[in-house]
């Protein structure tokens, strides 16, 4: 099977995540994800793979065995099954050529793919691109990871000549749920030596920076009353948050910033007069400013329980994930030089971007699975406008089959390494 067709298979499978599931710890959140991780543990017992385990939890792992007889680090490749919960439409993927302008992805709609708003698509003039019709997520995020190392496989069995040491691959579930596979992904039963996720954007991208991430929920408890004699005892606990969140630092939010800028990003507020729940995310790419911020809220909170009195403000935090630069450096850092290496042999040029995101290898890194993220070669993720340029799907599988191919020659018997 081509890599297109693979990847379009795979986005019939409807694996949108269920964020009330995940909650309550349900994993994975949607039953189309386990449906995903069967039609993934078939297709590698059909490529001849080794230890091929389909959990209850839909995380797949399997091994492909050495065919050279000296020692090579064992290699492993993730990707996760789940697509973000922003639509959850049935995915009508279709391949479109792109000859310039303006892409329509659904006449009847008026839905168009539009170069004034994405003038990236410039760079793919001439080339096939895969869209949805404008009425759902495209899937790419993380459906060409997928795609890419299952052709990479392909590959390696279909031409036994060529020398590889072990591959592993891991697929996981629920990455959009706080990376909830990741974290239950047991590292050292693995038994891999190094790993690259599949789940950064366009071509080029190399993500060995990410977020320092953390979760606050505050509860506001106020006091009610009716309002015909409400005043001087009524503390409505809707205003109390609203009022908290205009204490919060102007422009430090997603949509004011950019780069290594970090925020404080209100996500949820729920309540009434009597009781209201406030959620946000903290972010940022410095351990110190992830604590100044964090220690932020929770001065303010205090301040405001100081104001409305004992009880009024419950405050919460969760450390969700670190910066993945800290998993990625010294004696560990040889993932990202051979990443590099293999997109240079690929005539591509590394781009390395602080991932402002988590992915899965944050979570495998800090578990001792030193794991940098590579380029699926999409764009618009968690957006109708998602696409998915062919060359690029193809790029991404090459790197993944060059990586090895240079480890492999790294290891060799004589090799200068």
């Amino acid at each position: 099977m081509n890599i297109v067709d693979r990847f379009i298979s795979y986005t019939k499978i409807n694996t949108t995540t269920n964020s009330k599931q995940g909650a309550a710890g349900i994993m994975p959140s949607s039953e189309g994800q386990r449906v995903l991780a069967k039609k993934l543990g078939n297709e590698l017992k059909q490529l001849g793979l080794q230890d091929i385990l389909v959990r209850d939890t839909a995380i797949v792992t399997a091994t492909l065995p050495a065919n050279v007889d000296y020692f090579v680090p064992t290699i492993a490749f993730f990707g996760h099954l789940d697509t973000s919960a922003e639509l959850i439409n049935e995915t009508k993927a279709q391949v479109l050529p792109y000859n310039g302008g303006d892409l329509c992805l659904n006449n009847a709609l008026n839905i168009y793919l539009r170069q004034s708003e994405f003038p990236e698509l410039k760079n793919y003039i001439g080339d096939d691109i895969i869209v949805t019709d404008g009425t759902s997520l495209l899937g790419a995020d993380n459906k060409a990871a997928l795609a890419a190392i299952v052709n990479m496989l392909q590959y390696f069995r279909q031409n036994p000549d060529v020398k590889h040491g072990t591959i592993k691959v891991g697929f996981v579930p629920d990455e959009e749920q706080g990376l909830l596979g990741a974290k239950a992904f047991d590292v050292n039963a693995f038994g891999a030596d190094f790993a690259y996720a599949l789940d950064c954007g366009g071509i080029g991208e190399l993500v060995y920076e990410n977020w320092n991430a953390g979760d606050v929920e505050i509860i506001f408890t106020g006091q009610p009353a009716h309002p015909m004699s409400a005043k001087g005892k009524l503390k409505n606990s809707l205003l109390m948050a609203h009022k908290y969140i205009a204490m919060l630092p102007g422009g430090e939010a997603p949509e004011y910033t950019e780069g290594r800028e970090g925020y404080y990003w209100v996500k949820q507020i729920q309540g009434n007069n009597a009781r209201t729940v406030l959620k946000l995310d903290v972010r940022d790419f410095t351990q110190a400013g992830y604590e100044y911020r964090m220690t932020f809220l929770k001065n303010l909170s205090d301040s405001c329980t100081a104001l409305w009195g004992e009880g009024s403000v419950q405050f919460k935090m969760t450390a969700r994930y670190t910066n993945v630069y800290n998993s990625l450096q010294g004696e560990n850092r040889y993932p990202i030089d051979i990443a590099i290496a293999a997109y240079e042999k690929c005539d591509i040029t590394p781009r390395p971007i602080p991932m402002r995101g988590g992915y899965d290898g944050a979570v495998l890194s800090q578990k001792g699975l030193p794991c940098p993220n590579l380029f699926t070669g999409a764009h618009n993720f968690h957006s109708i406008y998602e696409y998915l340029p062919v060359k690029s799907l193809y790029a991404a599988s090459e790197v993944v089959k060059t990586i090895v191919e240079l480890t492999t020659a790294r290891f060799a018997p004589g090799a200068d390494i």
